[in-house]
């Protein structure tokens, strides 16, 4: 499911529509919490990029793609949305995992550890 909530400049979805777009489409998964806790488990292929870095790193967010960004719950996914639409990302690309990475893990989805290859 997606849904907007009022003055939000991103779709927030929840875990099953996160992981059909995953599957489907060609996304970017961004990472935005901090380093220790993406190495214990994180979405597989997930780029990490601290939510208190994004601002500085946006040049990294690819143009091109669906930009589906995770925390552990959705909180800091969320600020970090809001960052990425303030510096200009398209905001139709841009969407909120409700659920966080340990939604993802609780439902089975492919996971890795460790850090970026």
């Amino acid at each position: 499911m997606s849904a907007k909530q009022i003055q939000e400049p991103y779709d927030r979805i929840d875990i099953s529509k996160a992981f059909e777009i995953y599957n489907t489409e060609d996304v970017a998964i961004i990472d935005v919490r901090e380093p220790d806790e993406y190495n214990q488990a994180h979405i597989k292929n997930a780029i990490l990029i601290p939510v208190d870095e994004i601002m500085t790193r946006v040049d990294e967010l690819p143009s091109d793609k669906k930009l589906l960004f995770v925390c552990a719950s959705g909180y800091r996914s969320g600020l970090a949305c809001e960052m990425a639409a303030a510096m200009g990302v398209d905001t139709s690309k841009i969407f909120n995992i409700d659920g966080g990475t340990q939604g993802w893990i609780e439902n089975g989805h492919p996971t890795n550890s460790g850090p970026n290859p």
